[in-house]
């Protein structure tokens, strides 16, 4: 690596409990590569984040089968008014929506998702994300409320926690199931295909180590594929991009419009939806944008001192 930068930008909307997202920037022969694994993850669940970034940095990504890759809008657990206002600035026809949010009720997923619904439109798709928040009894009934208030879920992401729950589930609802966490968590992420677990594979780079090892996993697990963003800046999403643009087929929208999530970010211009779509591209942050958004000097050693580790573990 010839240079690195620690980044900080704050959150426009709280999402997953965070209000500023930080990570590191590697430079290599290939181009930027990005580091952000969350600020709880230990060593060892940070260590492919590393190989993430390595690849982007160093090797760089395979060919890509397509010029742009269709995303979905990102909607944060928040109240029904700014969600509708979210979907109606992401020019998306697609809306990922949080639900089972640890303080909020049943009643204030409708509400959101019934406003998702009224700003998309009879023709947009309305997905759902858990993040492994229900048992299977509070699954099934939550996912039936839902998928009448959204007038039809494409699918419903990680209703459950454990892969065997996610089974019980699939069997018990007509909404298709997606894996997540059950799969980028999972000491053996095929289990999701044993147990016939899910419909659906969400893919995200970094937890996973990096684009081929993402194309690896699509192969074997033999699940349609939706690639995911682990809450990055537009240099990870860039990574992202590529993993679907090498996909063989990609029949669902992609949850990589989240640097809509982010207050400022370090490319210039960044990596924003236009027409729902992507573009196929590297991105490369501005000397400017890493001025701007370069870190504390206590966060810069905090995530120099995090890099270290986690590099001795490869």
């Amino acid at each position: 690596m010839t240079r690195t930068r620690v980044w900080s930008v704050p959150m426009r909307t709280r999402f997953r409990g965070v209000d500023v997202r930080e990570g590191v920037l590697l430079e290599g022969e290939a181009g930027w590569g990005e580091f952000s694994p969350f600020l709880e993850y230990d060593d060892p669940v940070a260590a492919p984040w590393l190989a993430a970034a390595r690849e982007a940095a160093d090797v760089g990504w395979p060919e890509p089968l397509r010029e742009s890759v269709s995303v979905n809008v990102t909607v944060p657990a928040t109240g029904a008014e700014r969600a509708a206002r979210i979907v109606r600035e992401g020019g998306c026809t697609t809306a990922k929506v949080k639900v089972a949010e640890p303080g909020q009720s049943l009643g204030d997923d409708l509400a959101r998702v019934e406003a998702v619904r009224d700003a998309l439109g009879p023709g947009g798709r309305v997905r759902v994300d858990a993040n492994g928040g229900w048992d299977v009894d509070a699954a099934v009934e939550a996912i039936r409320a839902l998928d009448r208030a959204a007038g039809g879920l494409e699918y419903v992401e990680q209703p459950c926690a454990e892969v065997e729950e996610l089974a019980a589930v699939r069997r018990a609802v007509d909404v298709p199931i997606a894996a997540d966490e059950s799969i980028r968590r999972a000491a053996d992420p095929y289990r999701v295909r044993d147990l016939r677990a899910a419909d659906i594979a969400v893919l995200k780079v970094q937890p996973l180590g990096g684009v081929r090892a993402c194309l690896r996993i699509a192969e074997d697990i033999g699940l349609p594929v939706v690639v995911s963003s682990a809450l990055e800046s537009s240099v990870g999403i860039a990574a992202g991009v590529a993993l679907a643009a090498a996909l063989p087929e990609l029949p669902y929208a992609c949850g990589l419009g989240t640097v809509q999530l982010f207050a400022d970010d370090v490319s210039e211009p960044p990596l924003l939806p236009v027409d729902g779509a992507l573009p196929v591209m590297r991105a490369t942050p501005s000397s400017e944008a890493l001025d701007r958004l370069e870190a504390a000097p206590e966060r810069v050693a905090w995530w120099e001192r995090r890099l270290g580790r986690v590099g001795d573990l490869a």
